[in-house]
């Protein structure tokens, strides 16, 4: 039996070279969008067209980054910050996922909370953290309930609202079998709903990163958080404006991170 890999044909290929190409001059663009944003910065700063002082520049963010590297006080800060996202991000993960499937279990629970979680996903989180802070005190794990609390709620109203519109012909199906309850979930229910976990995860890790941060502006003592209401009360603004860097950095690379979990699914199925 031949499994040698089947030739493109001519349109195949030239479709392929377009799609690479385009990518290509998509990047490249993104690439040269940026440095062009970094140089007219740089040289209006250097130039006194912005205050450099209240803007700061390139050069000097990249000057107090490496300062910071060189006395280590900015991996604790990353650190902090990195880990109760992480932390946050994944009890909203879990606990979305466990209270999502006990509403759709229950529809008589599923009506009777719907409308506090309404509620709750719709009040401001910023109004939280200082009540958090007087009942959970100025702890690590404030901030990580901070950060949970600007993603819970709405993670599992969504996540109800994609268990609720599966295919109803396949749980028919599971009951048609003589399947109950539980197999619904776990073979049609859950499977169905992989995607719809995996781009709620994608929202999730930039808001329980806001979380976190918010949180670390009032109840810190490190973190990127803190060192961004600091330098903002002592006027560093190369510390403020690097701080909001390595966040944008931090974003990207959880961000990152996800999609890979969500490539990995897609070649596995």
């Amino acid at each position: 039996m031949d499994k040698s890999p089947k030739k493109l044909s001519d349109g195949q290929e030239l479709f392929l070279k377009k799609l690479r190409r385009h990518r290509f001059t998509v990047r490249t663009a993104r690439i040269l969008i940026l440095i062009l944003f970094l140089f007219l910065w740089e040289i209006c700063a250097d130039r006194g067209i912005i205050d450099s002082f209240i803007f700061s520049s390139p050069a000097r963010i990249a000057l107090c980054f490496w300062e910071m590297v060189l006395d280590r006080s900015i991996f604790l800060h990353i650190g902090i910050t990195l880990y109760e996202t992480i932390v946050s991000f994944l009890l909203v993960t879990f606990s979305g996922i466990l209270i999502a499937v006990l509403l759709w279990c229950s529809r008589g629970l599923s009506e009777i909370l719907e409308p506090y979680l309404v509620v709750l996903n719709s009040l401001p989180k910023s109004a939280l953290a200082p009540l958090l802070i007087v009942w959970l005190g100025a702890t690590p794990t404030t901030i990580i309930v901070a950060g949970m609390s600007v993603a819970v709620f709405g993670s599992i109203m969504n996540l109800y609202t994609s268990f609720t519109t599966v295919d109803k012909e396949k749980i028919k199906l599971i009951y048609t079998l003589h399947g109950n309850r539980r197999h619904a979930l776990f073979k049609v229910v859950l499977p169905s709903s992989v995607p719809a976990i995996i781009s709620n995860m994608k929202v999730n890790i930039g808001l329980c990163l806001v979380g976190v941060v918010i949180g670390e502006f009032l109840a810190a003592r490190n973190g990127l958080g803190y060192l961004i209401i600091y330098s903002s009360q002592v006027f560093k603004m190369n510390w403020l404006l690097m701080s909001i860097v390595l966040l944008c950095i931090m974003a990207m690379v959880l961000y990152a991170v996800i999609g890979m979990v969500e490539k990995l699914y897609e070649k596995r199925f």
